[in-house]
């Protein structure tokens, strides 16, 4: 697998989410002003749960921009076998329900990209699972997440 390939796809997905809460920021931080949004009297809050709503997704664009930073900088490199999982491996974990596929990326966990035909989700180091992972090798078994029913799965591969 090209881990520089599925880097810039990653990066890619990021930009387009980047570009979604962007517009809805602007969105929300024009109808918190606008005029209309005064509000008539005590109980008419609809210019404050713009504001809200703007502030939020502000602080998402920043989050996302950071990530994107994040893995613009990001040094790509293979992991031999036997090698334990850490920050830039492809770790596949099988389970009752078949593979997975993740990416131990510096951040924005939960990102899914499709590369090489196959679904890979970005996982960071700060999610259960990734704590899980990280610093386990091919064949160690782990705990899917599962609800409150105890599901074991076990690390097939690590790149």
């Amino acid at each position: 697998m090209k881990k520089q390939a599925l880097v810039r796809r990653i990066i890619a997905a990021l930009e387009a989410e980047l570009e979604v809460h962007a517009r809805s920021a602007r969105a929300a931080r024009a109808e918190a002003t606008d005029e209309q949004s005064k509000a008539e009297n005590k109980y008419d809050t609809r210019g404050l749960e713009a504001s809200y709503l703007a502030r939020g997704q502000s602080r998402q664009v920043a989050d996302i921009a950071a990530a994107i930073r994040q893995f613009d900088a990001f040094a790509v490199r293979d992991f031999p076998a036997g090698s334990p999982a850490e920050v830039g491996a492809v770790v596949v974990v099988s389970g009752p329900d078949g593979e997975a596929t993740y990416f131990l990326g510096p951040a924005a966990g939960g990102t899914e990209v499709v590369h090489e035909k196959q679904e890979i989700m970005v996982l960071t180091s700060q999610s259960p699972l990734g704590q899980q992972v990280i610093g386990k090798c091919a064949g160690d078994k782990i705990e899917l997440p599962g609800g409150p029913r105890k599901i074991m799965g076990r690390i097939v591969r690590i790149s």
